[in-house]
């Protein structure tokens, strides 16, 4: 089965790639079409993002499509950045100017009230309209500064208190097994798995 994953984000495409590995699945991504125009997130939730994407990478390369949109949902900020995540700080995925930005939002937070979510809703759209969606939550705290050089985006100031580390303290397998993406995608795994076999 060929598979797009309607993403230019390299970190992304890395760990999608690394979870559906040995599934028998032949994946390309948005980098492999430089002729695809960027797909403009506006829709209101990350379901209604994520949808958009895959429908318009399948309609396009004709393959099915895997789209995900994910952010950080943090209670302090009644929920922001939420859909807006990659570019919190004005630019898309200028991951430092966010984390700067988040980290000034939240200075005068105390501890015990800096809980967050990374939120992941996940999109395959089939050829001939067909669709499967599924959703994945990690819940952690925002951190008081940087730790961590692994993940990319937020990770290094998002704290999971089950692991005792930041996102990007954790190396990619455990990351992969916790994270909102992680969770996503196992579940959307199931999925494919039900599709190659049938």
């Amino acid at each position: 089965m060929k598979l797009v994953l309607a993403t230019r984000n390299e970190g992304k495409v890395r760990e999608l790639a690394h979870m559906l590995q040995g599934m028998g699945v032949e994946l390309s991504s948005l980098a492999d079409y430089p002729e695809i125009p960027e797909i403009v997130e506006d829709g209101d939730t990350f379901l209604a993002n994520a949808r958009k994407k895959a429908h318009a990478v399948c309609e396009i390369t004709g393959l099915p499509a895997l789209a995900d949109d994910s952010g950080l949902v943090v209670e302090a900020l009644g929920g922001a950045p939420g859909i807006h995540s990659a570019r919190y700080a004005g630019t898309q995925g200028d991951y430092s100017a966010n984390n700067e930005k988040l980290l000034s939002e939240m200075a005068n937070v105390p501890d015990g009230e800096r809980q967050a979510a990374f939120v992941c809703a996940m999109v395959l759209a089939i050829p001939g309209g067909e669709e499967y969606d599924v959703e994945g939550r990690c819940d952690g705290e925002i951190a008081r500064d940087y730790r961590g050089a692994e993940g990319f985006g937020f990770d290094p100031l998002f704290h999971v208190p089950a692991e005792g580390k930041t996102m990007a303290e954790l190396p990619m397998e455990r990351k992969n097994a916790i994270s909102h993406r992680g969770r996503a995608l196992k579940n959307m795994k199931k999925i494919l798995e039900g599709l190659l076999s049938g």
